[in-house]
């Protein structure tokens, strides 16, 4: 008589209880979105839908203007130049000018959130960093204070369009993080703020403040004065480099002063190039001082910029006083566009 198998009975129970878990994981909601961290979707679609790619324009190349668009004053206007190579041999070439997007700024109520990073938190920070967007009741609520995340964002070379090796002064070659405020003493206090750059002791004087009022008028209508380093138009004063403001105006004001004012720390710290001019048709001098004119702002969240962009400085009412909405919408993601000129070498 031959032997009977053994029973595949536990076999069979592990199938259907895998089956079983199987089902239950399937059948789960997708985990809810983090409404105080929102997606801003800047690695999607909206790339091309939500950049405003006529802004890119003009492109000079050997000094001839190619397409529509406003020309930075303090731009080269040379056609020809010569750089020397890494051995220190001269080597001619044409140059080329344009509107580069470099940079994306992020502006958030919540320590640790990153919009554009896909809405994920990051692990460092401190509640005591929470931010506001003000109510104007003139007690604790009327000031304003953003988080600002800086990172690099050099499009055109990410998509190998338009530049060669010399045309890329920072080095970067894909989406990197460049500046957390919440790792920035000097952002959540004023007063620390202050001692760190001694020259706002005059700078927010009655008579710096004043002549601000000149660049205010300039800036809307699209020429920020350079000179007046220390001025943002009509968003308010640069210095101190610190995130809390008085609550006047729109949430487009607050967060366009809040990036303003942290591209200008960059500068102030040498961590930020000219790239606009004659003295950077070689190599990208560091800057200590915010050159207005080499920069603009487009919104890309909540509500973008898609078809135009303004100077530092410029009235919201003519580009974005609209540009919010309340929960997600508070939170805004800006593209740095930054005059680039550079020498390509045969």
């Amino acid at each position: 008589m031959r032997p009977r198998a053994p029973s595949s009975l536990p076999a069979r129970v592990l199938a259907l209880a895998l089956l079983a878990l199987c089902t239950l994981l399937l059948a789960r909601p997708a985990p809810a979105a983090d409404a105080a961290c929102p997606d801003a979707e800047l690695l999607s679609g909206r790339l091309i839908t939500d950049v405003c790619w006529a802004c890119l324009f003009p492109v000079r190349i050997a000094g001839v203007p190619l397409g529509g668009g406003e020309v930075p004053d303090g731009a080269s206007d040379a056609s020809v130049c010569v750089c020397n190579d890494n051995l220190g041999v001269p080597r001619p070439g044409f140059t080329i000018g344009l509107w580069e997007p470099a940079r994306v700024i992020e502006l958030v109520r919540n320590p640790t959130c990153a919009p554009a990073l896909g809405g994920i938190r990051l692990p460092f920070g401190d509640v005591r960093l929470l931010g506001t967007g003000g109510q104007s009741e003139y007690d604790g609520s009327d000031l304003v204070f953003y988080n600002v995340h800086v990172y690099a964002f050099p499009l055109l070379i990410m998509l190998d369009l338009f530049f060669d090796d010399r045309c890329n002064p920072d080095g970067f070659s894909e989406l990197d993080i460049l500046h957390f405020s919440e790792l920035d003493p000097t952002w959540n206090n004023s007063e620390l703020g202050f001692f760190a750059h001694p020259e706002a002791t005059w700078l927010t004087s009655p008579t710096a403040l004043a002549a601000c009022l000149a660049d205010g008028v300039s800036a809307s209508a699209g020429t920020p004065i350079d000179e007046l380093f220390w001025c943002a138009g009509t968003w308010g004063l640069i210095y101190p480099f610190a995130g809390a403001q008085p609550t006047l105006g729109s949430r487009p004001r607050y967060t366009s002063l809040s990036a303003t004012r942290v591209m200008a720390a960059l500068h102030r710290r040498g961590l930020a190039r000219r790239t606009m001019g004659d003295a950077a048709l070689c190599k990208a001098p560091i800057e200590p001082f915010l050159p207005k004119s080499q920069y603009k702002l487009s919104m890309f969240y909540p509500l973008p910029e898609a078809n135009d962009a303004h100077v530092i400085g410029e009235t919201p009412f003519r580009w974005g006083i609209h540009r919010t909405y309340p929960g997600p919408g508070e939170d805004h993601l800006y593209l740095l566009w930054r005059w680039q000129d550079c020498c390509a070498t045969f």
